[in-house]
């Protein structure tokens, strides 16, 4: 199966349907009034259905096993044909669409089964999803390309060439992963003034983002956290409590990092751990759901 533990939970939402079509309309009365030799076909069927749902990672190999924490199924009645609408949703992380087909399909195979004993020419078509809900589909019409971020490697080791960057060069490959090509780059040494100073001027240059990254943790000289709070305008405790929680599920030693967030002036300011993994861990946890703040701000600024 697919990797999926960097992923969040979040809500997932999917609505499939499915078409079974009788050739008379003796069938469909048959249906409607409850007559069918086998038993009532609507609720046979929206039992069965049910069960597909759940049961949906049992026969779809590749498929994850989930919470299935809502699941509908309806039928309408459109001349010789009963469509089926199969909803499913889900707090996890991954989205519910095969769950949903797989219902409906499951849906019109008993529908099937039930009615080809007085109809010899029923027929299942049209399987498909209808609308999916969650995860990246929330992002699919985003463009996040026109965003200026810089992203700024707090570290002494590395600012004087002793140790390679890979905290802040693998946050470069996320951002563009998410259509953000161009990013401003610095390495600096881990020094309270400094910071202060390349934070006051990136921000004045009227950036969206700063990334800092490294000096979250407690040694003497993680000082990114400290050098930055005092420029917060507007604090965002939850961005990094986020974080925090999303990683402390992968590793207990995250509830250590220091990180703070929130804007100066404009500017959104993250700082994120200084090591590869931590900091890829927190851009799986905030990214691209923190980019709402940018609708946020561009909804207030039109209205």
């Amino acid at each position: 199966m697919v990797n999926i533990t960097h992923k969040n939970n979040s809500l997932r939402q999917a609505i499939a349907s499915a078409v079974v079509k009788v050739s008379k309309q003796e069938t469909i009365i048959a249906i409607k009034n409850r007559q069918v030799p086998k038993g009532d076909v609507f609720e046979f069927a929206r039992a069965a259905g049910l069960l597909g749902i759940k049961k949906t990672s049992d026969v779809i190999p590749d498929c994850h096993p989930l919470p299935v924490e809502f699941g509908s199924i309806t039928f309408q009645i459109e001349k010789l044909s009963v469509k089926i609408l199969v909803e499913v949703h889900t707090i996890y992380k991954t989205g519910v669409e095969v769950e949903a087909m797989h219902g409906a399909s499951v849906t019109a195979l008993v529908m099937y089964d039930m009615l080809k004993p007085i109809d010899k020419n029923v027929e299942i078509t049209d399987i498909k999803l209808e609308q999916k809900k969650g995860g990246k589909s929330d992002f699919i019409n985003k463009d996040f390309s026109k965003l200026k971020c810089a992203v700024v490697v707090c570290s002494d080791r590395i600012s004087k060439g002793e140790k390679e960057d890979t905290a802040g060069k693998a946050i470069i490959e996320k951002l563009k992963s998410l259509g953000i090509a161009k990013t401003t780059y610095k390495i600096i040494a881990d020094d309270f003034a400094l910071i202060q100073k390349v934070a006051k001027d990136l921000a004045n240059k009227k950036l969206d983002v700063i990334l800092f990254t490294g000096g979250t943790g407690l040694s003497k000289r993680d000082v990114t956290p400290d050098a930055i709070l005092p420029l917060i305008e507007k604090e965002i405790p939850g961005i990094m409590e986020q974080a925090r929680n999303y990683g402390q599920q992968r590793m207990p030693y995250a509830m250590l990092s220091r990180g703070v967030s929130g804007f100066i002036k404009d500017t959104l300011v993250l700082t994120l751990p200084g090591s590869r993994k931590g900091a890829m861990e927190s851009m799986d946890a905030i990214f691209p759901s923190v980019f709402h703040l940018f609708d946020l701000t561009h909804e207030e600024k039109n209205s």
